[in-house]
């Protein structure tokens, strides 16, 4: 029952209660953001959802658009700033997820929605995870984040699938809230600089 219908509710309540609470502090880093990266503060892009159905997630901008000599944007660890640092450091830049939480896109928890590019790669164990809405954290997130491997990942992923629960909801909630504030289960290589190693379909480490 709590899957089914609470979950959902919880979801709107707690998303709308969150950015009415949040509002002054995201109206700041809109401002502050816009500055920093010298325009648009936001980073839109294409993610699988609920039955694979495919949303604009919507984040606070960590990178800029820097790009070499032959207008090809530099890798991620040479555009991330230090700004964009500090907001993934704090993980200031999911805040707006909260929006794409109220439309119904993702939930409070679930398996974090992943790329486009990764759907035809899954195998049919993997494509469950798409099975309910993405979430703004997630099992796998809480324990290890980016030092697990991807088969850890989307075990972590099912496993929670099949055991939904509030009180699994909560403390994973929980478990969040330390994680930022301590800054912990980043990957070795600093969260911060680079993003998550790439999902080929045969990642088994």
């Amino acid at each position: 029952m709590y899957a089914k219908y609470l979950k959902r509710v919880l979801d709107l309540l707690i998303s709308l209660f969150s950015l009415i609470v949040l509002s002054p502090l995201m109206v700041f880093l809109t401002i502050l953001g816009a500055v920093k990266m010298r325009g648009n503060p936001f980073f839109v892009q294409r993610r699988p959802g609920l039955h694979e159905k495919i949303f604009p997630m919507i984040k606070f901008r960590t990178m800029n658009f820097a790009k070499d000599e032959n207008d090809c944007l530099l890798p991620d660890k040479k555009r991330i700033t230090g700004y964009g640092r500090f907001l993934r450091k704090t993980s200031l830049d999911e805040l707006p997820e909260l929006f794409n939480i109220l439309k119904g896109d993702m939930a409070i928890v679930g398996p974090r929605p992943l790329l486009v590019k990764y759907l035809p790669l899954y195998n049919e164990a993997q494509r469950h995870r798409h099975d309910v809405r993405p979430g703004l954290t997630g099992y796998a997130q809480v324990h290890g984040r980016n030092n697990s491997s991807w088969d850890e990942r989307f075990r972590m992923d099912l496993d929670y699938i099949a055991h939904i629960s509030f009180l699994g909801d909560l403390r994973i909630i929980l478990k969040t809230v330390k994680s930022v504030l301590s800054h912990s289960g980043v990957d070795s290589q600093s969260a911060s600089d680079v993003t998550m190693l790439e999902f080929t379909g045969d990642n088994h480490s």
